[in-house]
């Protein structure tokens, strides 16, 4: 059974191959993290794990017995009890309700773990997969219509302060 664990420095290689082995898949749904990301993998990981320590992002991984990757949940700009959801499925995990459970368990962490009342997300209106999450998971769409990159979003809510 796949494991949410916290990110770790240990983490790297397998979240390097992850993102590497999904870019294309990724970029058909959400804006692609371009080569400076690849190139600069080790310095960024260093950088997230630093936003950690300080309590402003709690980041997750979702990994196999073995080892492997199969999709990152980040709370990150922690501030007065909420922050933002985001998170990325390995296209070979997809269409087994793993991302919803995962969802479903990092909003239980967020209220437990790290306080947090309120989670917000945002996804593009073509990205039936997330917004399916999203909404299994309790999020309300807002009604607010962004631009995510060059595509049209929405984005959600979650008030936590009556349990999930």
């Amino acid at each position: 059974m796949p494991e949410l664990q916290r990110l770790r420095p240990d983490h790297a290689p397998a979240l390097l191959t992850f993102e590497q082995e999904n870019r294309t898949y990724f970029a058909a749904s959400v804006p692609d993290r371009g080569d400076a990301y690849f190139t600069d993998f080790d310095a960024l990981h260093a950088a997230r794990l630093a936003e950690q320590a300080e309590g402003l992002c709690h980041f997750h991984l979702l990994v196999d017995t073995e080892g492997e990757v199969l999709g990152r949940f980040n709370l990150v700009d922690v501030t007065d009890g909420s922050a933002e959801l985001g998170f990325r499925m390995a296209e070979k995990a997809t269409k087994r309700g793993l991302a919803t459970a995962t969802v479903r368990h990092l909003c239980t962490l967020a209220a437990t773990e790290y306080g947090l009342t309120t989670l917000h997300a945002a996804t593009a209106l073509d990205n039936t997969a997330s917004r399916t999450v999203l909404t299994r998971a309790g999020f309300i769409p807002t009604g607010e219509e962004i631009w995510l990159s060059d595509r049209p979003g929405l984005r959600y809510v979650l008030d936590m302060t009556g349990g999930v």
